[in-house]
C-alpha cells in the first residue's frame, strides 16, 4: 500500500496574532513543520503546539527561516553561510526545548518560504542549512523538493533526505514551484487540490502550469494551513486519501 505523509506549517503567530488552526489541524495532519520565530511564531506559540502536537501523536518539524518576520520568511535575503547554519541551529534548539518539556522531539526539518526555494539551486545557501542541521547535534531528516540541492547535500551528509510536494501549487515543467508572485501560482480550486493530492501520492506525478505531465515522487504532501478553509481542505484531502488505498502516516 501506498504510504504518505500529511504536513502543514504551524505555529505561525506571533503574540495576539494567529494565523493558522492549529489546534483543528493537528486532528488532521501526520507531522507540524512548527515555526521557530524567524519568520512567525514565538516562545509562547512553539510551546503550545508542541504539546497539542505531542498529545494527538503528530510529529515535529522545525520550520526554519530566514530572519524575517516583517516579510514572513518570503523575502529573497543574502545572509553568510556561516550566520546562516548557526541561525538554523539556533531554531531547531529552541523549538527541542518545547518539544521535549511535551514529552516528544524535534524529529526532522524544513525551511521555509524564501529559505525553501533558495536552496533548490543555491548550494552555498543549501550546504549552510544542512551544516546548521549539523551543528545543532541530531541526524534529523530533511524535508525538501525534490531534486533540490539540499536534498542532494543531505544525502552526502548522511541526513535522511525527504521529498515533499504540493498540492495547492503549480509547478514549473523543470519541477519546481511557480513563484508566488506569478498568476496562478497558487490552486485555489478545492476539488482540484483534493485531485491533485491523490494523483501525486499515487502516480508520483502531476501536471505543471503548462499541462505538462512531470514526474514528482515525494513521501509528504504540504498542506497549508494558512489559506481560506484550510481545515476543511485538509479533511477532505485525507479522506480522500485513505478512500483511494492510500496509508497516511508520519514518515518520521
Amino acid at each position: 500500500m501506498t504510504a504518505i505523509d500529511l504536513n502543514a506549517d504551524l505555529g505561525e503567530g506571533f503574540g495576539r496574532w494567529r494565523l493558522t488552526d492549529d489546534e483543528q489541524l493537528l486532528s488532521v495532519v501526520t507531522s507540524a513543520n512548527v515555526a521557530c520565530g524567524f519568520h512567525a511564531g514565538d516562545a509562547a506559540t512553539m510551546r503550545r503546539v508542541c504539546e497539542l502536537a505531542a498529545e494527538r501523536g503528530v510529529t515535529i518539524g522545525a520550520q526554519v527561516s530566514y530572519r524575517d518576520l516583517a516579510g514572513f520568511g518570503r523575502r529573497a535575503m543574502e545572509v553568510p553561510p556561516a550566520e546562516l547554519a548557526a541561525e538554523v541551529a539556533y531554531q531547531i534548539g529552541a523549538l527541542e526545548v518545547f518539544a521535549r518539556a511535551a514529552g516528544a522531539c524535534v524529529a526532522y526539518v524544513k525551511p521555509h518560504g524564501a529559505l525553501y526555494n533558495r536552496v533548490v539551486h543555491d548550494e552555498e545557501q543549501a550546504r549552510a542549512v544542512i551544516d546548521g542541521v549539523l551543528l545543532a547535534g541530531a541526524s534529523l531528516p530533511v524535508l525538501g523538493l525534490p531534486g533540490s540541492r539540499l536534498l542532494e547535500l543531505a544525502q552526502k551528509a548522511g541526513l535522511p533526505a525527504v521529498a515533499e510536494a504540493f498540492a495547492d501549487r503549480a509547478y514549473t515543467d523543470e519541477g519546481t514551484l511557480v513563484p508566488r508572485g506569478q498568476d496562478g501560482s497558487v490552486v485555489s480550486d478545492p476539488e482540484a487540490v483534493v485531485e491533485r493530492s491523490v494523483d501525486l501520492a499515487r502516480s508520483g506525478a502531476v501536471n505543471a502550469q503548462s499541462g505538462t505531465r512531470i514526474e514528482v515522487r515525494a513521501r509528504s504532501l504540504c498542506l497549508h494551513g494558512d489559506t481560506p478553509g484550510a481545515v476543511e481542505l485538509a479533511r477532505r484531502v485525507r479522506a480522500r486519501l485513505v478512500e483511494a488505498g492510500v496509508r497516511v502516516e508520519a514518515f518520521a
